[in-house]
Parts: structure tokens; C-alpha cells; sequence
């Protein structure tokens, strides 16, 4: 693909969440932002797995998507846990995916590749490393995930979203490693309350009711949404909510069919106080901007936004992830005091509503909570990260 020479091309890679492909995008379009006025142009390209979610939000985004083999990197707590038939199989789908990103790289000839996690990004870095692209890796979590360590290697830069993250960096790669924070989506920031209180359908004569916003990502989190419907009635004497329960694998019992029966069972008045959904998309702006209180898993995406708006949480982590990276970001919000964290193992109906009660129940306290989490916040975290990546794709700090 012949180059112009008015162009600089960005090759994007990182996925298998949403928390790996939001900042991605994030920095893709403070990129666009910085560049408006230029004399030249990035040109972008997206690759990741074939099936992954980060497929479908990079072409929603507009960015031209490649999908090349991927393979799952996996812990093992034993020699004998390394020798399992999915990591039998991709033994040999990473090489393919290499082999595979070598010609994409090859043919796309990027400036810079941004890489932000997930392990979908080793092919295409460890190709961009082969071919001399220079490559700068992000990670989001407080822990450095297994494919970031491998990432790191082969990268000329380090992105950190915390401080605390560099000693968990191979020790050779320590010296290349920076701190940006985690970027957000701007849309998150485009609410608006009293829309909301029409898009959901919520009465707008209870507009001083408080609002609950519960989410466990793409496919849910089973053990928040089955907290929830044990006390749904009792929850909907205080708040309404805005339930975002996701989308379970196929085979499996749906939680949105389960809690739709339960919502028909209440009598109207609390009916209208509940809205039920699988899936949120830009609808999330307003969501955010109604919403009090946030019922929520304590992924690296989530605790960013929530720290961006200032809002106070409920965090339910899950258990285990490597490293237990979501307890541990949990923890930071609370010691900040800006959340409060219920065990895995501990969360039921009447927990649930105990915890939600004494929070709406105090509004200073609930305000004093949101200050602490905005505290957090690094608001530069998207511009800083795109200059990064303009400037190690135009030859500077490289």
C-alpha cells in the first residue's frame, strides 16, 4: 500500500474485552482531535481477532478491521496445567497469527503500532517488532497482564494507567515506561439528566428519586443480577433502576428472560421504576448522568469512567482474574473512599439492598464519595497517550 506522504499510519491491536478496546478508541479519536488542524493525516488500521468483541467496536467506529488467529495466553499453577488441549491448539494459532500479522504490517507499512492489551496483541506486535515498527503498549489495569509482559518486551515505549504499576514491568523494561492513565470515551461525558428521566420512561413526577445503575459488562455478571431480582421489590422502595444485565452463552439460562418474569410480578407503581437491558451503547451518557449510585464488576474500564464522572460505586469483583486485577482496583477506590466492595462469594438479595439502603439513605455522604472517586481522575489520560503515539510514529522519543 503506497504511502503519502502527508499521512502517518497508526496500527491499532488490543482486544478480547471492551476494557482493552475503549481506550483504544479513545485515544484513536483525541488523535483525530490533535491532527484537525495539521498539515498531515493519520490513517488507521485495527487488528485483532476474528470473532472478537473488538471486531465489531472498531468498525462501529469506523477504523478499516483486520482479523487475524489469536491464542489464548494462559497461567498455569503447574507443569501439568500447561499441558491442556486449549493450550495444546493455541500453541499453534499464535504463530499462524504471527505469520498472519507480519503480512498486514507488511502491506499497512504503520509509523507507529498502539497496542493496548489483551492476547490478541502479541502477533501483531511481536510482527511490528520484526519488521522495526516502532511499537508503544498500554495497560489499564493495576496489575500487567501476562500478554502486556510479553507486549512490553517488544516495545519501545510503556504506557501505565498508575504509578504503582511499574515494578510489575520486566525489570529491562522498566526504563521505557510512562504513566498516562486510562483514556474514557467522550460520550460518557455527553449525558443528560432530564433526558434520561424520558429515554428510560421513568415518571417524571419522582424526579428526586435516587438512581441505581447496575452493569456486569457484555455477558453480565449472574451474581449481581441474581442480588438483584431477590430484592428487587425492596430495592425499588428507594431507587429506581437502570439494569444493564448482558447477554449469556448460548446454551444457558438468559438472566433478562428470568428478571422480565420478576419485573411482571411487581405491582405498577415499581414497574416503572425499573428499566431492563442486554446491551448499552451511546445511551450511556445519559445513564451516567442520572444515575446516584453504580452496582458494578471493578474492571479497569469501568473504575476509570466511574472515576472521570465522579461517581460512587458498589464493587463486586471478579474472582479470580489474573492477579485478582479487579480486586485490586477495587481496593484502590475504596481506600480513596469513593466505594465500598462486597465479596463474590458474598453478595445476596438482602446484602445488597442493606448496602444500597445506607448509601442513598445518606446523600452528603453519597456527594463526599463521588469527590473522592473524581479524585482519582486523570483526565489527561487520552490526550496524553495520543501525543505519545503522534510523536513516537513521527520519530520523536522513539
Amino acid at each position: 500500500m503506497a504511502k503519502n506522504k502527508n499521512e502517518i499510519r497508526i496500527l491499532i491491536t488490543g482486544g478480547g474485552t471492551g476494557g482493552h478496546v475503549s481506550p483504544a478508541l479513545a485515544t484513536v479519536q483525541e488523535i483525530k482531535t490533535l491532527t484537525g488542524s495539521a498539515d498531515w493525516q493519520p490513517v488507521f488500521r485495527y487488528i485483532g481477532s476474528k470473532t472478537g468483541v473488538e471486531k465489531r467496536l472498531a468498525e462501529e467506529a469506523g477504523l478499516d478491521f483486520v482479523g487475524v488467529e489469536t491464542g489464548k495466553l494462559r497461567r498455569a499453577s503447574s507443569l501439568r496445567g500447561l499441558f491442556t488441549w486449549a493450550n495444546f491448539k493455541d500453541a499453534f494459532r499464535v504463530p499462524v497469527g504471527i505469520f498472519q500479522s507480519l503480512w498486514q504490517v507488511a502491506r499497512f507499512r504503520p509509523d507507529v503500532i498502539f497496542s493496548t492489551g489483551g492476547f490478541v496483541c502479541v502477533p501483531p506486535v511481536v510482527a511490528g517488532w520484526t519488521l522495526r515498527v516502532p511499537v508503544l503498549t498500554h495497560e489499564q489495569t493495576a496489575t500487567v497482564g501476562l500478554a502486556n509482559k510479553i507486549a512490553s518486551r517488544f516495545a519501545r515505549r510503556v504506557a501505565l494507567s498508575f504509578e504503582g504499576s511499574i515494578p510489575a514491568l520486566p525489570k529491562g523494561v522498566r526504563k521505557r515506561a510512562f504513566v498516562t492513565g486510562n483514556p474514557v470515551r467522550p460520550l460518557i461525558f455527553r449525558g443528560d439528566r432530564t433526558r434520561a428521566l424520558t429515554r428510560f420512561g421513568f415518571n417524571s413526577l419522582e424526579r428526586d428519586l435516587p438512581t441505581l445503575y447496575v452493569t456486569g459488562g457484555a455477558q453480565g455478571a449472574r451474581v449481581i443480577n441474581q442480588a438483584v431480582e431477590a430484592a428487587l421489590p425492596e430495592l425499588l422502595q428507594v431507587c429506581r433502576i437502570i439494569h444493564q444485565c448482558g447477554q449469556q452463552p448460548a446454551g444457558q439460562p438468559q438472566d433478562f428472560d428470568t428478571l422480565t418474569a420478576a419485573a411482571e410480578k411487581l405491582p405498577a407503581e415499581l414497574r416503572e421504576r425499573y428499566f431492563l437491558t442486554r446491551f448499552v451503547g451511546e445511551e450511556i451518557g445519559d445513564i451516567f448522568a442520572l444515575a446516584d449510585l453504580v452496582l458494578s464488576r471493578a474492571g479497569a474500564g469501568t473504575i476509570t469512567e466511574l472515576c472521570a464522572l465522579g461517581k460512587p460505586a458498589i464493587f463486586v469483583p471478579l474472582v479470580p482474574t489474573g492477579g485478582d486485577e479487579q480486586t485490586r482496583n477495587a481496593r484502590r477506590v475504596e481506600e480513596a473512599g469513593g466505594a465500598t466492595i462486597i465479596k463474590q462469594g458474598e453478595i445476596t438479595g438482602p446484602r445488597l439492598l442493606e448496602e444500597v439502603k445506607k448509601l442513598l439513605a445518606d446523600r452528603a455522604k453519597l456527594a463526599e464519595m463521588g469527590r473522592n472517586t473524581l479524585s482519582l481522575a486523570r483526565p489527561n489520560a487520552a490526550h496524553d497517550l495520543a501525543e505519545a503515539v503522534i510523536n513516537l510514529g513521527r520519530g520523536k522519543n522513539g
